[in-house]
């Protein structure tokens, strides 16, 4: 069971570009960052990215985890886990992630792509729809 020394240190905030703020340049970060003012640049991170309702992104985006809560992304997403994307929130790019939730009312213009974390090859039969039932009475 976790202490609440850790809860917090998991939750803890470790950046923030307030609302009515702008930055131009690259952030990198680690942890918990959260935008919620205008961004231009490219962002790298092996944490969690929140984008804030006010929030614009301007630029490529390379993080683990993104959650976007309403604001908008103009560029490229690339997430090694998740990306979850919250209305009114906007994204204007591609998605690069094995895990996608778009909520009912956010626009996104762009492509996803989801790589597969588990390749299973079944053989040329099962790629073409023929994979037969074991028979009645065989275990497998």
């Amino acid at each position: 069971m976790q202490n609440s020394e850790e809860i917090a240190a998991a939750s803890e905030l470790h950046a923030l570009l307030g609302r009515g703020t702008r930055y131009q340049g690259t952030l990198v970060f680690s942890g918990r960052v959260r935008i919620d003012g205008h961004f231009v640049g490219e962002i790298r991170g092996d944490g969690v990215l929140i984008v804030g309702d006010s929030a614009l992104i301007e630029g490529e985006t390379h993080v683990d985890s993104l959650i976007l809560l309403g604001g908008a992304i103009q560029g490229r997403i690339e997430a090694g886990k998740s990306v979850e994307v919250y209305a009114p929130g906007r994204v204007r790019g591609d998605i690069h992630t094995p895990q996608l939730y778009i909520e009912k009312g956010v626009v996104f213009e762009g492509s996803c792509t989801m790589p597969d974390t588990q390749v299973v090859d079944m053989g040329n039969d099962a790629a073409l729809g023929r994979v037969q039932a074991p028979e009645a009475g065989m275990e497998s």
